[in-house]
């Protein structure tokens, strides 16, 4: 079972990826494609241009790892636009359950801000 901690984000990757790819591949498509660091403990979620298939890639503490999910009909529905798109983790939910991100209706919410901790 996927549980996520407070302060940690969700980075979808809104270009196809390669399938084939694994550890090393998807943590160089984090650092050249997104920008990011693959090191960072944030999530990075990748789906192929059939929209068949997902992986998710994390890092946690003293090494990677990939969380796969093929599906056997239908495709996951994403939205955004550019290189990628910050998720909740209730949207990445709702994506592996096959809802459309587009049919959601949004409420407003009041979110406390993550205080980010700056080394000096």
């Amino acid at each position: 079972m996927l549980s996520i901690t407070p302060g940690r984000r969700i980075w979808l990757c809104l270009e196809p990826t390669d399938m084939r790819r694994s550890f090393d591949g998807l943590s160089a498509m984090v650092r050249n494609h997104l920008g990011e660091n693959p090191t960072s403990g944030h999530w990075f979620v990748f789906i192929n241009r059939c929209r068949t298939q997902i992986k998710l890639l994390a890092f946690e503490g003293d090494g990677y790892w990939v969380w796969s999910k093929r599906l056997e009909q239908g495709q996951f529905h994403t939205t955004g636009q550019g290189d990628k798109r910050r998720l909740e983790w209730t949207e990445l939910k709702l994506i592996l359950e096959g809802i459309d991100l587009r049919s959601i209706r949004r409420f407003k919410r009041y979110h406390q801000p993550i205080s980010e901790v700056v080394a000096v």
